[in-house]
């Protein structure tokens, strides 16, 4: 089986990046991925782009298979992760095009598989305080100041449920508890890769104003889209730039690696 370093989260829009790309079929405990995972060369790095909902869009973000996807991504050989997004602004200085490297998170989603472990299988809490690893957003953020790109460094990334969009009413919750950016798919992705001791870092793009924010009929689908296409090579651009500053020996500095040195894995770790 083809070997990666470095998994990547994303959408249809990353595939042309990589060179020399192979899609490799990974079966997991979880049933199969959101698609076979292609690896090939990003940045002379050895990288696994997996499409989180589907190479055809198929998975809402309710229904992504996280555990599956972060699972193959593992079992490939990555111990660091990127994960791409599209989200909406709860600030109105945060426009369409801000580039965001969120360092926490607010879950507002239920109903999702939210961990690797079994019923049954013992009490494993697991220490998620900063849910991103300051490695892979320092690298970011160095890789943004080296092609001139502002980054939002500082960001609460607010995640609900979906596929609908927040009402009016919620957005302002959301940003009454603190939240910068809201999205869809940053849990449990971040947690299972936490459990999987995966260094995890977010690269999002804003592509709306959230409905709370200002007076207006509130974003659709479409506008989601056009947004997101239009400002796609700045995100793709700070990918490659990250990945390039991403080390070669992860989990040495930012303890993501280290979750099971006290004590063994509720499961086998693959």
């Amino acid at each position: 089986m083809a070997k990666a370093d470095i998994g990547i989260i994303g959408g249809s829009g990353f595939y042309s990046l990589l060179e020399d790309a192979e899609a490799v079929a990974v079966p997991t405990p979880f049933g199969a991925p959101s698609g076979e995972p292609t690896v090939g060369l990003l940045a002379g790095r050895r990288v696994a782009f997996l499409p989180r909902h589907g190479v055809d869009h198929r998975f809402a973000p309710h229904v992504v298979p996280y555990r599956a996807n972060l699972w193959a991504l593992r079992a490939l050989g990555a111990r660091q992760v990127v994960a791409l997004s599209a989200v909406g602004s709860l600030r109105a200085e945060h426009g369409a095009g801000t580039l965001v490297v969120a360092d926490q998170i607010i879950d507002r989603t239920h109903g999702r598989a939210a961990t690797f472990v079994a019923d049954g299988a013992g009490v494993t809490h697991v220490p998620f305080a900063d849910p991103y690893c300051p490695v892979g957003r320092a690298a970011a953020v160095a890789g943004a100041a080296a092609l001139g790109l502002p980054v939002v460094d500082e960001a609460t990334m607010v995640v609900i449920n979906g596929p609908r969009f927040s009402t009016r009413a919620e957005s302002r919750a959301w940003q009454r508890d603190g939240g910068t950016i809201v999205g869809m798919t940053g849990m449990p992705e971040a947690v299972l890769a936490r459990e999987l001791e995966l260094c995890y870092t977010a690269l999002s793009l804003v592509t709306d104003l959230d409905a709370g924010v200002e007076a207006g009929e509130g974003v659709t689908h479409g506008e989601v889209l056009e947004q997101f296409a239009a400002n796609l090579p700045r995100l793709r651009e700070l990918l490659v730039a990250t990945v390039e500053r991403l080390p070669a020996a992860p989990g040495e500095v930012c303890g993501c690696g280290d979750l099971y040195a006290q004590a063994p894995a509720p499961f086998e770790l693959p």
